[in-house]
């Protein structure tokens, strides 16, 4: 039945986000990845095989500190927690920021950029982002942070981008954990970008903690600020494959996630 219905699945997704523009929150359906996880408890998706399909994949590659870029099989790039430079000369369709720290976003990002998306909102307010650009559906989940001794209620953004059937998640400069409320809102991640410093965001014990319930197929570190990266790697314990790459780059689908959950440590973290 999975095998009948995936391939279906991919082939009208595709042709629904192809067609899409960029448009605010009241024209695009409901999110797959909240869908998903909200209707089936624990659900994940399974891998399947059919030559007749093909698997759109998606290009990620770590651009240092907490910028990943993600280029998506439409040709979007997109930028997280962009601090004015993405790597290569490159200018990104659509970048993400926060605002922890003067290396999460930048005040004068090139006008050349179509999409600049902040994680908190100037005006006040909890941030609210849900954008179709081309082949991606980008939404956020805000949080809060520390500022001083003070807590800014909303000042951050967990950044979501569902494509090609994937659900990948950048937690930005996480302050807290994660009640309840948040994992609804996040849904399904088959992906997710960890800060891992320790300290600066989270604990490795809390920072751990997230990643474990989330329970994604790939966990990216990210944010290390001269913190071991070992420590948080045997902190996730038994259950978390390791994979360190030569390259700052790699490719994903649907059909390529691992089978077990894996950290995967590019070149430059």
């Amino acid at each position: 039945m999975l095998k009948t219905i995936l391939p279906l699945m991919l082939a009208l997704s595709a042709a629904v986000f192809a067609a899409l523009p960029a448009q605010p929150a009241e024209n695009f359906p409901p999110s797959k990845c909240t869908a998903i996880a909200q209707a089936i408890p624990k659900a994940r998706l399974v891998s399947f095989s059919n030559a007749a399909v093909t698997a759109p994949e998606v290009r990620i590659t770590f651009a240092g500190h907490s910028t990943y870029v993600v280029e998506t099989p439409a040709g979007v790039s997109i930028a997280t927690d962009f601090s004015g430079w993405a790597g290569a000369g490159m200018t990104p369709r659509v970048v993400t920021m926060n605002k922890a720290h003067t290396t999460h976003f930048t005040e004068f990002p090139d006008p050349a950029i179509a999409h600049v998306l902040r994680g908190w909102n100037p005006e006040g307010g909890p941030a609210r982002h849900a954008l179709v650009v081309d082949d991606v559906y980008i939404r956020n989940v805000p949080t809060d942070i520390r500022s001083g001794f003070m807590a800014e209620k909303d000042g951050n953004s967990i950044f979501i981008f569902e494509v090609a059937d994937l659900c990948i998640g950048h937690l930005g400069h996480l302050h807290h954990p994660l009640d309840n409320s948040h994992y609804a809102a996040i849904g399904r991640l088959d992906i997710v970008m960890v800060p891992v410093d320790g300290g600066l965001t989270l604990s490795h014990d809390k920072m751990t903690e997230i990643t474990r319930r989330l329970q994604s197929s790939i966990v990216l570190p990210m944010h290390r600020r001269g913190a071991s990266i070992g420590q948080f790697v045997n902190m996730m314990g038994s259950g978390f494959a390791v994979d360190y790459r030569d390259g700052n780059s790699f490719t994903v689908s649907l059909r390529t996630l691992p089978r077990r959950p894996t950290i995967l440590v590019l070149e430059g973290i």
